[in-house]
């Protein structure tokens, strides 16, 4: 059995006898209340989900396993040179809530590279779909069909099933998608974007490294692809996408379902496609002013010029958070040691020294900071993906390793099947004391 494995079996086997504790002898404590407008908004802050993998901090940004992300960042070990933690030592502490040591990450990497090997009939599904058709809907499909392969739903068949082992093959299905996945999004983009130019995997290299071999994008392009994935990879239980893949795999849907499901989520264009409609807006800006190199003053009055005409500036403002967005620091970080000449970052550099002052003077904004979506975007175009419709095939793939990790958890912990009350308009009325003429 594997580092990880055997780790990760000690931590649930820890962690059960607290969840039994909190539900037989606290579960009927109460931890919130739910008003009408959470009811009809989107249950948006409705404390109703329990998750150990990321939190949000108001203040200090997402915390991955109570860690913000330059502490992540900063503790990960890394390949020799580079200034990214392995994505594959990422998933070991997600998963264990502790920071493996660089031989332990290793043994994930070389795990990784023997289940990378897509089937062949992922590949002709590709292959096979309409030319026009949205690399997200590529994507899930892809996912989708390797359910075939799902060991949880065969050991779930077997008529042997036990809820108390059923993390495990939870556990290699989950490690077998996150092995694939890089594989599959950047297949699809050669095969769409690239005159169908197919990279063959490198198996001598870690995933982040490997995915840029297979996207045809030299050095430091890897460190993007650790950095990126390691960011987009949770951001609590509520989101779309996380959501969704926990709800899915709460009917004990396998990960093939449940993640496809919640990738599916993510192409919503309230959820997923911020990064790409922030780099639109910022090509437009550029534009506008001819491409110049712009002073403070001129892009203050072009701010101005802006929200005086009703419109907003993208990227700017966060419903939780109360600063900058850890998220963006990073991303800025890695532009001002590789692109700091960059035109179209120096729009973004500009807009970060000028907006958040603006929008405090005009007084509308709960959160005049920044957030991930503002930087992101500028990265990928600087490398030359300049096709809008892959950046949230980025995202998810990112995505999958949070929302994974904690449907392994989930089945870990035996979490029930979810299903929340529904109450009708005419009971919402007769609460609020609303008489129906």
């Amino acid at each position: 059995m594997s580092t990880l494995k055997n780790r990760l079996r000690i931590k649930i086997e820890e962690h059960r006898p607290r969840t039994t504790k909190l539900l037989k002898e606290y579960g009927d404590l109460k931890i919130g209340e739910v008003t009408i407008g959470q009811a009809i908004n989107g249950m948006r802050g409705v404390k109703g989900l329990t998750t150990d993998i990321s939190y949000l901090d108001p203040l200090e940004g997402i915390r991955f396993r109570g860690k913000t992300i330059p502490e992540t960042m900063d503790e990960l070990p890394k390949p020799p040179g580079k200034d990214y933690p392995y994505v594959e030592g990422f998933w070991f502490f997600l998963l264990t809530g502790d920071v493996p040591t660089q031989e332990e990450a290793e043994e994930v990497v070389e795990d990784f590279k023997k289940r990378r090997q897509l089937p062949q009939y992922v590949v002709d599904l590709l292959r096979g779909m309409p030319c026009g058709t949205h690399p997200m809907a590529m994507f899930s499909a892809a996912i989708v069909s390797m359910q075939q392969e799902s060991v949880f739903s065969k050991y779930y068949d077997s008529g042997n099933y036990n809820k108390m082992d059923a993390w495990e093959y939870m556990y290699e299905d989950s490690t077998n998608i996150l092995a694939r996945i890089p594989s599959i999004a950047a297949y699809l983009f050669r095969m769409k974007f690239k005159s169908d130019m197919i990279i063959e995997p490198d198996y001598n290299l870690d995933m982040g490294a490997n995915f840029a071999h297979q996207m045809g994008i030299p050095e430091p392009y890897d460190d993007v692809a650790r950095m990126y994935f390691i960011i987009h990879s949770d951001h609590e239980s509520g989101n779309v996408s996380a959501h969704t893949t926990h709800l899915v795999a709460s009917a004990l849907s396998d990960a093939y379902y449940a993640l496809s499901a919640g990738i599916n989520g993510l192409a919503g264009p309230l959820h997923g496609l911020a990064n790409q409609e922030v780099l639109k807006w910022l090509l437009g800006v550029m534009d506008k002013m001819g491409g110049i190199d712009p002073s403070e003053e001129d892009m203050k009055k072009f701010v101005w010029e802006t929200l005086n005409s009703g419109n907003v500036i993208p990227g700017f403002g966060h419903a939780v958070l109360r600063k900058t967005d850890p998220r963006y620091t990073s991303q800025r970080e890695f532009c001002l040691k590789h692109l700091p000449n960059d035109i179209l970052f120096k729009y973004v550099d500009i807009l970060y020294k000028v907006v958040p002052d603006i929008l405090v003077e005009q007084g509308k904004a709960k959160n005049p900071w920044p957030n991930v979506d503002a930087q992101s975007g500028v990265i990928q175009w600087f490398y030359g993906l300049r096709d809008f419709d892959f950046y949230t095939v980025l995202f998810g793939v990112g995505r999958a390793i949070g929302v994974l990790a904690n449907i392994t958890w989930d089945r870990a912990l035996g979490y029930a099947i979810e299903r929340p009350k529904s109450l009708t308009t005419d009971m919402l009325e007769e609460m609020a004391g609303i008489k129906n003429k």
